[in-house]
């Protein structure tokens, strides 16, 4: 439970529709993907996925060149969509600057592509005389909450989660922890993420990358689906700005939505497969008292099309809301973002409770009979919704909820 009431006033997203939550919005409300085949997949031994969902829309040269060179891809992409967050909800120099705003904005790890480069030419004579001094702020883990403090004069508070699938579900929680303290009247949380050939091999040696429908980019990911083969690694960023309710009240902001409740969880059977029981607890957990499961009108999945996480979280949703509650994942859309999926998809679910629309699982043909417990949409929806809850987990056992309503 937060002492103090929290609402999202500000929206930033970089994702494959370009950037901004309308070029999103309107990009899945009309069913599209943003998954491509990308052909320098084809050039690595070994690597069988050819598809990624890319960031588009983005030009690094708006941002100065003496903080853009201290930036990787991933801060460049967090760095706009927290620039677009502050600006919907009206920020002036004055609230970035007087220290009650904060930065919980974390990645899966340092930009891989520079490490890469850099690992590349030290490899050729052991020699560091080419090295950049900027080397290193494209690689710390805190690289994007940085970056973006440091691009926005911020002298808050700042936090850098980093927790894979999870992470952004973390930072946006933890931001609303920390208002509901009044440790800061407002917080710039999310994640980012880029996109790396590693990230799709990793998921690829361990079988869970798609690799048949290589040829028809857009037919993949299939979460909930019988021909279901795995996830599509993007990349992108997701950015909400947090303040207290008192705040938004004060400034006369237009308050976008209300967080209600966040929890997260571990998972310490496995580190890599998913349980339900634990799925279930961290959804009980982020209701809380404060709210009901016949409360909740729709769950937004955390669903990456492979056969064990999709089955274990129907099975956790089935097991508290039944199948009367309206499901869906936006991973067949999106692909799946890392860090940045779990801001990226809130900044959907907001935008579905303002505007009564749910949106379907993309690519789901064949629902799998051990993923038929649940209440599937397939069709956008035009239903009153008033609280909705986001589901995030991510390798490593770690599991994370949070709830949102809509502002009245």
């Amino acid at each position: 439970m937060l002492l103090k009431r929290v609402v999202i006033t500000g929206i930033g997203v970089v994702s494959p529709f370009g950037r901004g939550i309308e070029n999103m919005m309107n990009s899945l409300l009309a069913g599209k993907s943003g998954v491509v085949q990308v052909p320098g997949l084809s050039e690595i031994t070994g690597m069988r996925t050819r598809v990624a969902a890319l960031a588009t829309g983005v030009d690094p040269m708006e941002i100065p060149r003496k903080f853009r060179r201290s930036m990787s891809s991933m801060s460049i992409f967090a760095t706009l969509a927290s620039l677009d967050a502050a600006a919907m909800a009206g920020l002036t120099e004055a609230h970035l600057s007087n220290g009650r705003l904060g930065v919980s904005i974390g990645s899966t790890i340092g930009s891989p592509q520079t490490m890469q480069d850099f690992f590349r030419d030290f490899g050729i004579d052991n020699s560091l005389e080419r090295m950049k001094s900027t080397l290193f702020f494209h690689i710390m883990n805190h690289s994007c909450a940085s970056n973006v403090a440091q691009m926005l004069g911020v002298t808050g508070r700042i936090l850098a989660p980093s927790a894979a699938c999870s992470t952004s579900c973390h930072a946006v929680g933890y931001a609303a922890e920390m208002i509901g303290m009044g440790k800061q009247d407002f917080m710039l949380c999310g994640g980012a993420d880029e996109f790396h050939p590693l990230t799709s091999g990793t998921f690829d040696i361990m079988n869970a990358a798609s690799t048949a429908f290589n040829d028809s980019p857009t037919s993949t990911p299939r979460p909930f689906d019988l021909d279901r083969d795995g996830i599509v690694c993007g990349e992108g960023s997701g950015v909400l700005l947090l303040e207290s309710l008192e705040s938004a009240i004060g400034r006369n902001a237009t308050i976008l939505a209300e967080i209600l409740g966040f929890a997260t969880n571990s998972d310490p059977g496995s580190i890599a497969n998913p349980n339900s029981s634990c799925i279930a607890n961290c959804m009980r957990l982020a209701l809380d008292a404060e709210v009901k499961p016949e409360q909740i009108d729709y769950v937004n999945a955390h669903a990456t099309a492979t056969e064990q996480g999709d089955i274990a979280e129907c099975e956790a949703i089935s097991s508290i809301f039944g199948n009367t509650t309206p499901v869906s994942s936006l991973k067949g859309h999106l692909g799946h973002a890392m860090a940045a999926s779990g801001t990226l998809e809130l900044a959907a679910c907001i935008e579905m409770l303002r505007h009564g629309l749910l949106i379907p699982t993309l690519n789901l043909e064949h629902v799998d009979p051990l993923c038929a417990n649940v209440q599937h949409l397939h069709g956008v929806t035009k239903r009153p919704v008033t609280t909705v809850i986001k589901n995030n987990f991510a390798l490593g056992g770690v599991n994370s909820s949070i709830i949102l309503r809509r502002y009245t």
